[in-house]
Formats: structure tokens, C-alpha cells, sequence
């Protein structure tokens, strides 16, 4: 990393980690607390339909789009090309996650703010990210902290 960082230093580049994450109409269930005596219920429907988010964090920064349905590599792989080189990719190793901030940022996201959420449609989902995701682009800590559990600050 150390070298890559000092390449794109010397050519004016940024380093941009970027994924692919599904945001479902099913809530992301963690703990929660209520009065004594009275247990939480979250209750959702069965719906499957799901959006599609990717987000590319940089060392200062996250920039994020939701679609409908998945995103396809080959429609990546076009864009890269027409870039003629201006933009350049390095894969991670597949299984290794860890690696990767963004990773964090959509752990974040699920875990803390969309937890127990249960949207009413599809469009309750995507505007609830929306705001959740640009609420998390002002926050620093939440960027500093996708950084450090990914060991990479």
C-alpha cells in the first residue's frame, strides 16, 4: 500500500476504495432496549426486492449512488475503458474484505443506521439510505473509523 501511495502521490492521484453493497426491504435485526416486561417486535413483510449501493471512500471523504436491481461488471469494466487509463483498477484479493474501508462504512450503515428500520417500500428504503449515507458523508469520525478497522490509517 505504502507504494502505491507514494505513486499516486507523485502523479496527482487519489486513491478511491470502492463496493458494492444490497440494501434490502428486510431490517438488519440487532439489539435494541424497551421498558421491562414489554419485548421489542419488529415486524416487515416478506419482500425481497432489494437496492443496489456502491460508495468509493477516499482518506478525506465518500461519494456514494443507489440503483435499482445489481450492478453489473461489465458495465464497470466499459467505464474503465473509456476512461483511456485516466482512471486505473487494482483488484484485492477476493477473499479478504477486511482490506477493503468501505466494507466498514456499509456495516455502519446496516448495523447502526438502518438498524431495526422497516421500511414500508422499496422508495421508504432508498430515501432513508439516501439521508443516512449523506448524514455519514459530514461525519469525519465515521470516515477516520472505516480507515482504522481496516488497519490502513
Amino acid at each position: 500500500m505504502a507504494c502505491a501511495q507514494k505513486k499516486c502521490a507523485a502523479q496527482r492521484r487519489v486513491i478511491v476504495f470502492i463496493d458494492e453493497s444490497g440494501l434490502s426491504e428486510r431490517p438488519t435485526r440487532v439489539r435494541t432496549w424497551a421498558l421491562k416486561g414489554c419485548t421489542p417486535v419488529v415486524q416487515f413483510h416478506f419482500n425481497w426486492k432489494h437496492v443496489s449501493a456502491v460508495a468509493g471512500l477516499t482518506r478525506s471523504t465518500f461519494l456514494f449512488r443507489l440503483y435499482d436491481g445489481a450492478v453489473k461488471s461489465r458495465i464497470v469494466r466499459e467505464y474503465l475503458d473509456s476512461t483511456k487509463g485516466a482512471v486505473q483498477m487494482a483488484l484485492l484479493p477476493a477473499y479478504s474484505p477486511d482490506l477493503n474501508p468501505v466494507e466498514y462504512l456499509w456495516a455502519w450503515l446496516k448495523r447502526h443506521a438502518l438498524a431495526n428500520f422497516c421500511p414500508k417500500s422499496l422508495a421508504e428504503l432508498k430515501t432513508t439510505a439516501r439521508g443516512k449515507l449523506r448524514s455519514g458523508q459530514r461525519r469525519q469520525s465515521i470516515i477516520t473509523a472505516c480507515w482504522k478497522q481496516a488497519e490502513l490509517w
